[in-house]
């Protein structure tokens, strides 16, 4: 029996004298079990197995090729009676039939049941202790053990023994998944179950699957209890908290990364009646052409024991080669968020006076800020423009425009317009001022233009932020609707106005009708379900 076999702790067990019971999961492991071990023996551990290697100045470096990014549409929803009718079904949610699921979570368990060692981790999510849930991952290799240890929250010694899993995370990357036998699509999958709160991960040693499908459930459990779940950042300054909305690539994590404004958390939070709050505690950074001079409190990270680098090329020295894509563009670090010396170690921060929506928009034309309507904040909030930046989903090669959902939609099990009701009733309650920024192109298209310096949307948020640009005047865009501040502190006039950077005024209007005709059709499909006012909120040319 599995609650019979020696259960190895270590610092981070706090001394607890066994193990978590396994046989509630239907887990009899022949192995070895490693509960809650700290860093230090993880990495150990990690390497004795041959899973990575240490790098320069102490981090560890794995490699997860064939996947470097996260693989969408190997990702599944149990249809089970208890969550069926809530769930968002279609591309995002795709159903697996019951019996398919427990026939996959069979053989998982059997394939876990015969590794040689089992690495377990009790960990939190939700900072704000009225929402806060307990996370258990298994899996089979220690430096993935280490990712649940550096991205959830770490128990105290004391809450330890009391934690209880809400959600259970079995987790076999090299096991295989049969497309016959399992109803995949390939030998690779996610499985969700909302109604038990399990995950299956398999096929995939990318370790972000595991915060993601956290992230999932969160994502539908909490707006039932009244709390907007949201895929975006937070930082706090003397105005207020500020959020940032975006996918990956798109710049949440550099910009709420402020050396001036403390950090709540850079990619996941709960908006309650009380406050913002974060889901994790670590942050899980791309670090591609990362350097000092552009992102000097992440780029310390990874010079520290403990951070995870993933698909990161290194020299002979074993020093990172940040400006190698050679494995992947979407190579990242993952650290716990006390590695950023300015944050906000409770997790939590008041009701937001800014909302900032990042676009990286591969067609150079959005301006790189301007400020919303409430109407215009619910359209580009369902909208979710982007652009899928290279490597961070697989078979995504060079950046593509995309609309993905309240910035998030691979992670929405409930419909879209669930969770924009609930945020336009909290801007509107709260008076928040919410920002467009493009944090994309200028001067052309990708391939023609270039991408905007970070130095400038440093400058245009926080001057937005700051309330420097509540008096400014306002231009607006003639094809969007969009109002544009006519000046920024430290930003030339002329980038500004993104038609005055290309060289071809024609080939610009030409440009903005046709992702003008993009956001209008992706958008046919929520026109239904809000008023007038928002669907006039659409661009115009």
């Amino acid at each position: 029996m599995a609650t019979t076999l020696p259960t190895e702790t270590g610092a981070a067990a706090f001394g607890r004298p066994s193990g978590p019971d396994l046989d509630g999961h239907g887990l009899q492991p022949r192995g070895r079990l490693f509960w809650n071990l700290s860093p230090a023996e993880l990495v150990e551990h990690a390497i004795r197995r041959g899973e990575g290697e240490l790098v320069d100045r102490g981090p560890f470096n794995a490699v997860t090729a064939p996947h470097t990014g996260r693989s969408p549409n190997d990702r599944f929803v149990v249809r089970e009676p208890s969550s069926e009718a809530h769930v968002w079904w279609g591309k995002v949610n795709v159903p697996l039939p019951e019996d398919a699921y427990e026939r996959l979570r069979a053989d998982v368990v059997a394939h876990l049941e015969a590794a040689d060692a089992l690495y377990l981790r009790d960990m939190w999510v939700c900072a704000d202790p009225a929402y806060r849930m307990g996370v258990r991952v298994v899996t089979p290799s220690a430096w993935h053990n280490l990712f649940a240890y550096n991205m959830f929250r770490r128990p105290t010694s004391e809450e330890l023994p009391r934690l209880r899993p809400d959600f259970l995370v079995l987790h076999a990357p090299t096991f295989e998944a049969d497309p016959g036998r399992h109803g995949t699509r390939t030998g690779t999958c996610i499985a969700l179950h909302l109604g038990r709160g399990e995950v299956l991960i398999c096929g995939t040693r990318y370790a972000g699957e595991i915060k993601k499908s956290i992230f999932s459930m969160l994502n539908y459990v909490l707006p039932r209890r009244g709390v907007l779940a949201m895929h975006c950042s937070a930082n706090i300054g003397p105005e207020g908290t500020a959020l940032f909305f975006g996918l990956s690539g798109t710049g949440k994590t550099t910009l709420s990364a402020d050396p001036e404004r403390p950090l709540i958390g850079d990619d996941e939070h709960g908006w309650s009646d009380e406050g913002v709050f974060n889901f994790e505690g670590g942050c899980y950074a791309k670090v591609i052409n990362l350097s000092p001079e552009g992102e000097p409190d992440i780029f310390a990270t990874t010079k520290m024991f403990g951070t995870i680098l993933e698909n990161v090329v290194l020299d002979a020295d074993r020093k990172p080669r940040f400006e190698d894509a050679s494995i992947t563009e979407n190579t990242r670090a993952s650290y716990p968020i006390e590695y950023i010396a300015n944050h906000v170690p409770e997790g939590r921060g008041g009701h937001p006076r800014n909302l900032v929506f990042l676009a990286a928009d591969a067609y150079g034309v959005l301006p790189p800020i301007a400020r919303l309507t409430p109407e215009q904040a619910m359209f580009h909030f369902l909208s979710g423009y982007t652009a899928k930046l290279a490597g961070t989903e697989r078979g995504v090669t060079e950046p593509r425009a995309t609309f993905s959902t309240c910035f998030g939609a691979p992670f929405l099990p409930l419909p879209p317009t669930f969770y924009a009701r609930m945020l336009k009733e909290k801007i509107a309650r709260h008076g928040v001022r919410v920002w467009l920024v493009n944090t994309g192109w200028t001067g052309g298209p990708y391939g023609e233009g270039h991408r905007m310096p970070l130095a400038y949307t440093r400058a245009m948020v926080r001057a937005a932020l700051s309330g420097q640009l509540d008096a400014v005047p306002t231009w607006e865009e003639p094809v969007f609707g969009l109002h544009v501040p006519a000046a920024v502190p430290g930003v030339p006039t002329e980038v500004l106005r993104p038609r005055d950077t290309w060289r071809d005024p024609a080939a610009y209007d030409a440009q903005a009708r046709r992702l003008a005709a993009m956001f209008r059709e992706n958008f046919e499909q929520f026109a239904a379900d809000v008023d007038e006012a928002v669907r006039a909120a659409a661009p115009r040319g």
